[in-house]
């Protein structure tokens, strides 16, 4: 970011970084693009097609483990069918097939790293003590790899770390809305 034949940064990631990128480019005034953190929300409405919101909701989160900067990890549901969609995401999460990328039939593939699997379980166990409470998943998927179950969590307050962390990982917080 500091070195002066670079004329433009773009990034996504912590705000951490984005801070010393900000402060490492100011030295040639390069411009920047930074998105920093947002917790990509999805919100359902009461009158969506449930058949496909459900498993587009699940989708958005559970493709790539979570694992990519614009998961759908923050879901907003109105109030009127938030029972019924969690239960159905929840149902739907249950039927994935967790596995080895390369096979053609899996669906949730593996974390980076053991680091980010601890990292995930770390976060899991942050939510329960905060409060939220699991509809599915919750643990490591297996004793080999670094594969997690998906994981839906309700109960969720907008001032939780999941709600407002980047977990990346295949964790899905569920908040009714009026």
């Amino acid at each position: 970011a500091s070195h002066h034949d670079v004329d433009k940064v773009a990034f996504t990631g912590s705000h951490v970084t984005g801070q010393s990128i900000i402060r490492a480019s100011a030295g040639n005034l390069k411009r920047v693009s930074l998105e920093l953190g947002g917790k990509s929300p999805d919100i359902v409405f009461a009158d969506a097609d449930l058949d496909a919101a459900v498993p587009g909701a699940a989708m958005a989160v559970f493709a790539n483990s979570g694992q990519i900067c614009s998961a759908g990890t923050r879901l907003f549901v109105e109030q009127s069918i938030y029972e019924e969609f969690v239960g159905r995401v929840a149902e739907f999460g249950k039927k994935l097939q967790i596995g080895n990328g390369l096979d053609p039939n899996t669906q949730i593939g593996p974390l980076v790293s053991e680091q980010q699997l601890e990292r995930v379980q770390r976060y899991v166990r942050i939510g329960q003590e905060e409060g939220a409470e699991l509809a599915l998943g919750g643990s490591r998927h297996g004793t080999v790899g670094y594969f997690h179950e998906p994981t839906v969590f309700t109960g969720v307050r907008n001032d939780m770390r999941i709600a407002q962390e980047e977990i990346f990982g295949p964790v899905l917080t569920i908040t009714p809305y009026a």
